[in-house]
């Protein structure tokens, strides 16, 4: 019932009409992490995470509501947490839940934007403490990426 009302608490924050507005895809090749944001540009934001390279039963999507803390036109400071689910674990598990929560994490990143000609190309930092569902095990892990804004020219011409 815990995870449930975990889950219900997350889509209604991400039903929220500030979270819905430009997007912005990433990659962390060392991670293998396929990253989709909405408007970082807003005070809170949300991120989600595929794990790729991996089997399907331990293929993990992770939801990570985010705070901006500083904002500029180059470096952007933020913090955020939330859940790594793997809808897939009934694979390999089929006495396991629908939805298996396999822990939880809390980030700290920015986000930098290096060529003035082109802002919409980012570089992400982040260092990401995590902890397996049960609390028994934990893991500091660092993610290196670069992100593409998407938008229209007029919007990057504003915050230029």
């Amino acid at each position: 019932m815990k995870k449930l009302f975990a889950l219900v608490i997350l889509f209604v924050f991400c039903g929220k009409a500030e979270l819905r507005a430009q997007a912005s895809v990433g990659y962390y090749p060392w991670s293998n992490l396929l990253s989709v944001t909405t408007s970082t540009q807003k005070a809170i934001w949300l991120d989600t995470r595929l794990q790729t390279n991996s089997l399907f039963s331990s293929m993990s999507i992770d939801i990570l509501p985010m705070i901006n803390l500083k904002k500029g036109e180059i470096v952007q400071w933020y913090i955020g947490g939330g859940l790594r689910l793997n809808p897939l674990y009934r694979i390999a598990d089929s006495s396991a839940d629908l939805i298996t929560i396999d822990g939880y994490s809390v980030n700290f990143g920015v986000r930098i934007a290096p060529l003035p000609q082109n802002r919409r190309i980012q570089l992400l930092l982040e260092l990401n403490p995590y902890v397996k569902d049960s609390f028994d095990s934990g893991v500091l892990k660092s993610h290196f990426g670069v992100s593409y804004v998407f938008g229209k020219k007029k919007e990057v011409a504003e915050q230029q």
